[in-house]
């Protein structure tokens, strides 16, 4: 009976993660919104309503199509931070915001379903949610680690608008104290650059000014390492 019952798992599972890499195909074919139950079901030759024993509601499909796309980047930028792990601090950290850019640079389609559409999947309920957590956590770690052997220089927090205090010091607790208030705004600062200037490139945004932004990135990593006290190195090109 329980071989019986692994078996119709590993079944269920693999048909979830067909649907999902079906889903995943249209988004990149077709744009989010052919990403509909019905359009994977036509594509996998079964019927909408079989479709919905696996994912009940479309919102449920979307939430595990995106933590797919958040644990491959997450894998992505843990595995440069692991290249480079006897290397130096800016060396490392170098690589993994490089990695990041250079998945959502070949992976535009699912870069925007992740980041530049507004949805649920970031709930705490959504079936995304800890696989965004684990991405976000995959960048703090390295910095906390920072902050443990070489502090870098932070803004007296005294000196910060109440209500962005007040923020600062809730998000230290939600991390369990990783990094203090100051040293949080240091890392959600940089990190807020970081993912601005990939969304602008991935969305095309800026391609009336630039039509390689590659430098422009890297401009931004100069600044980044320097908020952390650490040395830029260029990439070669």
């Amino acid at each position: 009976m329980t071989s019986e019952i692994n078996r119709r798992d590993r079944l269920r599972q693999a048909t979830m993660a067909e649907i999902r890499s079906t889903a995943r195909r249209l988004l990149i074919a077709e744009g989010a919104q052919a990403v509909t139950v019905n359009a994977v079901a036509r594509e996998m030759g079964v019927s909408g309503p079989a479709l919905y024993r696996y994912y009940p509601r479309h919102e449920f499909l979307v939430q595990a199509v995106t933590a797919d796309c958040y644990e491959e980047l997450t894998r992505a930028i843990t595995a440069a931070r692991a290249d480079h792990a006897a290397d130096s601090e800016s060396v490392r950290l170098l690589a993994m915001c490089r990695a990041m850019r250079a998945w959502a640079t070949t992976h535009p389609a699912e870069f925007g379903w992740m980041f530049a559409t507004p949805s649920s999947t970031l709930a705490p309920e959504s079936l995304s949610h800890r696989p965004a957590l684990d991405f976000e956590a995959a960048f703090r770690d390295e910095i906390a680690a920072l902050w443990d052997t070489k502090p870098f220089a932070t803004p007296d927090i005294a000196s910060l608008d109440p209500a962005l205090r007040r923020q600062l010091t809730a998000y230290s607790r939600d991390i369990e104290g990783q990094l203090p208030p100051a040293a949080a705004y240091v890392f959600l600062k940089c990190w807020i650059r970081l993912y601005g200037l990939l969304c602008m490139e991935v969305l095309r945004q800026v391609e009336f000014v630039f039509d390689d932004m590659e430098p422009v990135f890297e401009d931004l990593l100069t600044d980044i390492c320097a908020a952390f006290g650490l040395d830029y190195t260029q990439e070669p090109r």
